[in-house]
């Protein structure tokens, strides 16, 4: 069974980062899950969240082992076909994604 991003982590979290975006963070427990993490890119965040992989901006933190994550909402927050208006959901296919080569 593969391991996942959220296995490794302490922490995979989303919320609100104004109306128009999303911020996720991973917390990892250590430096080898910071570096296990290192294949989460734009182009991964992208495909995840149906999002241009120009929009989207990671931050790594390397003295934290945290990753940040944003990248602009789907739809307005609040708007008629916003379906999580606090973007606290929007973490769990991050948190699902499996470790490559960990099959």
């Amino acid at each position: 069974m593969s391991r996942t991003v959220g296995d490794l982590a302490i922490e995979v979290r989303s919320k609100n980062a104004g109306p128009f975006w999303v911020t996720m963070e991973l917390f990892m427990r250590d430096e080898a899950g910071f570096a296990a993490v290192a294949f989460v890119d734009a182009p991964v965040i992208a495909r995840l969240y149906g999002v241009p992989p120009a929009t989207v901006q990671i931050f790594h933190i390397p003295s934290l082992n945290v990753v940040k994550i944003s990248f602009p909402r789907p739809v307005s927050q609040g708007s008629l076909h916003d379906r999580d208006i606090h973007a606290g959901q929007h973490h769990v296919p991050l948190a699902l994604l499996p470790l490559p080569g960990d099959g």
